[in-house]
């Protein structure tokens, strides 16, 4: 055992001494898989945290949550054409599921409608996201109120001027001070500040309940109308976690089918948006673009192993009649086999190291660029990058270690000479 160490240990310092003595040619070298590791890595890297502020941005809903509207939220198989004729959803249909659908925790009506200016005495807050919603929504979403409340089914359902603040606004808005009971214009009109949301850090777009104001949908209804194509609506709603959500969403399905008048043989004119499937769109998402990645940064690496292995050949050829020394001094087949193969793997994996540097690197200066979205270089992708070099060195080496440690001496010393 302690002479394989020895052999181990004597054949790493004459790879290192190898490598150190050949400076450009260890560079050049390390080039190639340094830009292989830092493409596969860099975007492994990218894709997580795209997937991550994917994810993190609908973290609040739960997985069961649903979305009633007349788009979907994934592919189809129904032509354009026919979903362009579908009809909105309406107030009156979220009353019906409100009434009749079973094992229903909390549903909802959206409107989702353009920005508009937020103004108290002399400041204003240009492009602010409005967020009309009954006020089940409280509970789907499971909102944190910091200060304040939300307001009630009565304050909903009269579309009373009450208004819930996020905290970007409010900072905005009123510098600190307390803005519960303020009054704000919104719409032409004035609205009592009754919440201030928690802060929450911007979204995936920029974007976050931070910049958000959510107000009584009725009251919005009244402002657009009801046919107002400006205004797109939306039922949202969440079933009893007790509930089986296939069974459910049948139920559902049939519910919403016998409201509208359809008969067996017409296809629905709604979709039923699972949060669950989104998620999983995106996870099918992620992997296709990881595999497209890798595929095509597999051949920068693949030509950083091709490099390796050249330079391995060249390198047993300038040291032929140093092989041919060292066996006719006693060194075994393996000493040769493993001072060449550490040669290629050190070359590797120093090489990879500097790729996933770079990454880290790179992904720290577009973290601070990009304000909230964090590039992440997982624990995952860095014993990847590692993995990845130390077996693209093992595969670009054996062969020229084998090789070196084949040579017959006298051949060997003689090809030298």
């Amino acid at each position: 055992m302690l002479l394989y160490l020895r052999i181990l240990k004597e054949s790493f310092s004459f790879a290192v001494n190898a490598l150190t003595n050949n400076k450009l040619r260890t560079f050049l070298s390390l080039l190639g898989v340094t830009i292989g590791i830092f493409s596969i890595i860099g975007v492994l890297a990218a894709v997580d945290s795209l997937e991550k502020e994917i994810k993190g941005s609908i973290s609040s809903l739960d997985n069961s949550t649903m979305y009633i509207m007349r788009f979907s939220f994934g592919p189809t198989e129904i032509p354009e054409w026919k979903r362009e004729q579908f009809p909105d959803v309406t107030y009156d249909e979220y009353q019906h599921i409100s009434r009749t659908v079973p094992n229903l925790e909390a549903v909802s009506f959206i409107l989702n409608v353009g920005q508009e200016t937020l103004s108290y005495q002399d400041q204003s807050i240009d492009n602010v996201n409005i967020a009309p919603v009954t006020n089940e929504y409280y509970d789907i979403e499971a909102l944190q109120i910091v200060n304040g409340r939300f307001y009630n089914e009565q304050e909903s359902i009269t579309g009373a001027p009450v208004i819930v603040i996020g905290d970007e606004i409010a900072n905005s808005l009123f510098n600190g001070s307390d803005p519960i009971g303020k009054k704000i214009r919104l719409y032409g009109q004035k609205f009592t500040v009754i919440g201030v949301l928690q802060k929450e850090g911007s979204g995936l777009f920029g974007e976050s309940k931070d910049t958000t104001v959510i107000i009584p949908v009725n009251l919005v209804r009244r402002i657009y109308g009801s046919n107002n194509k400006l205004s797109f609506p939306g039922i949202v709603l969440k079933p009893k976690p007790s509930a089986d959500l296939d069974e459910f969403t049948e139920v559902l399905i049939q519910k919403l089918r016998a409201f509208r008048g359809l008969k067996p043989i017409d296809d629905n004119n709604f979709f039923v948006n699972q949060l669950q499937g989104f998620t999983n769109f995106i996870d099918n998402i992620t992997k296709q673009m990881n595999i497209i990645g890798l595929l095509i940064s597999g051949f920068s690496l693949l030509v950083g192993g091709f490099g390796i292995a050249n330079i391995m050949f060249v390198s047993v050829k300038e040291r032929t009649n140093l092989i041919g020394i060292q066996k006719a001094l006693g060194a075994k087949n393996k000493f040769i086999l493993f001072q060449f193969l550490f040669e290629a793997i050190i070359l590797s994996l120093v090489g990879g190291l500097i790729g996933l540097f770079l990454v880290w690197v790179i992904s720290v200066i577009a973290s601070h660029f990009t304000g909230d979205f964090e590039f992440i270089l997982s624990p995952w992708n860095i014993f990847l990058g590692t993995l990845i070099s130390s077996v693209i060195g093992l595969v670009s080496g054996i062969v020229p270690a084998i090789a070196a440690s084949r040579l017959d001496p006298v051949e060997a010393i003689r090809t030298g000479i």
